[in-house]
């Protein structure tokens, strides 16, 4: 279900056919680009110690990873720019800090033994969290099924419409 609050893109309107033929504001265009995969060790720093260090390292492949996934298919759904490098890059840290925290729930269990007695592990709270924040993201990049769902793709052109006609 499309969000009542916040209006559609301009290229998704046009993209859509502009079934109620109402004007479109243009708004801001933005240039499409290629976006380059940021240096994810400025991101996840390494560390001296080596249990933290291991952590990096996977999270670093992890957003990696899922940059490598995502990106090409925002290039040509989304028609994302050079602005949208931000936001897809902290979508990608939130996938590899979910993935960190999933697997501190894993080793360590739900409830952990602490100085004041068996608490819940704070990473069930830090993955919910950067979950909550990771939705806010793939709604905003058009990556959920509902999202997409709103999105029709343009009608190809006809072999026989000519450009130079």
């Amino acid at each position: 279900m499309a969000d009542r609050y916040r209006p559609k893109p301009a290229f998704l309107r046009m993209r859509e056919g502009n079934p109620s033929k109402a004007t479109i504001k243009e708004g801001v265009v933005i240039p499409r680009a290629v976006l380059v995969e940021p240096d994810w060790s400025a991101v996840f720093m390494t560390s001296e110690s080596a249990s933290v260090e291991s952590e990096n390292v996977r999270c670093r492949k992890m957003a990696s990873e899922e940059w490598r996934r995502v990106v090409p298919i925002l290039e040509v759904s989304a028609g994302i720019g050079e602005i949208d490098h931000t936001t897809v890059k902290d979508m990608c840290v939130c996938v590899a800090r979910i993935d960190q925290a999933e697997r501190d729930l894993s080793t360590r269990g739900l409830m952990v033994t602490a100085e004041r007695g068996t608490v819940k592990n704070g990473a069930s709270t830090i993955a919910g969290q950067y979950r909550s924040q990771l939705s806010r993201y793939i709604r905003e990049l058009g990556l959920s099924p509902s999202s997409r769902s709103a999105i029709t793709a343009p009608q190809p052109a006809d072999a026989d419409d000519e450009i130079w006609d």
